[in-house]
């Protein structure tokens, strides 16, 4: 893989509840990470007292977080009102030369702030409510 530029790391949110895709507008840094509990099934007949784990058992998980500047009242007003209403709306998140991973998501932070000579920024997270998919591009 080549080297990408960070602002085509992408996240989107369906915007309508019928696969239109917007990217959430105004972003500077985005983060995508994927988390997997591990489940120990040590015991004294475990060879030489190393920890094992029961393969794909656990819960996985991931995060996504954003933040940026104001840019589309569209995207922000959907963002809001999806934080607001607790709803998990389908997301995509973009990965140059990588892939696509696509699945509900739950907005689990919404901040706001601002200095006096500077612009109003946002910072978002959002956590897996569900399956993800991958789709390599």
């Amino acid at each position: 893989m080549a080297v990408q530029n960070g602002r085509d790391l992408l996240i989107k949110m369906d915007m309508t509840g019928d696969g239109a895709f917007e990217t959430i507008a105004g972003l500077r840094a985005t983060r995508l990470a994927f988390n997997a509990e591990t489940v120990d099934v040590t015991s004294l007949e475990s060879e030489g007292g190393w920890r094992e784990l029961l393969g794909g058992a656990g819960v996985r998980s991931a995060s996504i977080s954003g933040s940026g500047v104001f840019r589309d009242a569209d995207t922000d007003g959907r963002a809001r009102q999806a934080f607001f209403d607790g709803e998990t709306p389908r997301c995509q998140v973009i990965i140059p030369d990588f892939g696509r991973i696509e699945g509900a998501f739950q907005i689990t932070s919404l901040e706001y702030s601002g200095s006096y000579n500077g612009e109003a920024t946002y910072e978002l997270a959002l956590a897996s409510a569900g399956a993800l998919s991958f789709v390599a591009i």
